[in-house]
């Protein structure tokens, strides 16, 4: 979502999807390898389809209550905060129009957004053959990656970018 900040002329092909009507995925994301994270990660199955050969990436928690701790504490609070939001008014539509889509209208409830959670993820499972799968967890570093990729590990550190705190303290909540 970060990225969508800085570009705030897309927002409106992703608030078309939000609406229905998919962009042109190799317009939207040209200057893209890879695309993780919402706006994107919300639009899973349009975009393996479109992208037959691509790695899914199933980021996971270890629990659903791990991931509600932090969706709580970054994208949902945002959306809390009319008066303090750190997007346009088109940004805040677009992000409103995701949280229904993927979490309901009850997005606000933790169990009902974690039982979302947990669906999205049976889903992703069930619906992306395993040979395009890849489950990673915060921690798991470069190698999963690299394997479903078929490359060298990096010699790099892993980022450890976006965390709760930096979140908040972009959307000036720190």
């Amino acid at each position: 979502m970060t990225e969508v900040f800085g570009r705030p002329d897309d927002v409106a092909a992703w608030q078309s999807a939000v609406d229905g009507v998919m962009p042109d995925w190799d317009v939207l994301l040209a200057e893209y390898a890879a695309a993780i994270d919402w706006p994107a990660s919300a639009f899973w199955r349009e975009l393996s389809t479109a992208y037959p050969d691509a790695i899914v990436l199933l980021s996971v928690r270890d629990s659903p209550a791990v991931w509600w701790r932090s969706a709580d504490a970054t994208v949902l609070e945002v959306l809390r905060r009319p008066g303090e939001r750190a997007g346009s008014e088109a940004w805040t539509r677009m992000a409103e129009g995701l949280v229904h889509t993927e979490l309901g209208e009850d997005w606000d409830d933790a169990t009902r957004a974690m039982a979302a959670y947990e669906r999205h993820n049976a889903e992703v499972r069930a619906s992306v053959p395993a040979d395009r799968l890849v489950e990673w967890w915060p921690g798991d570093g470069w190698a999963p990656l690299a394997l479903a990729l078929d490359v060298p590990v990096p010699d790099e550190p892993f980022p450890h970018n976006n965390s709760t705190a930096e979140f908040r303290e972009m959307a000036g909540f720190a």
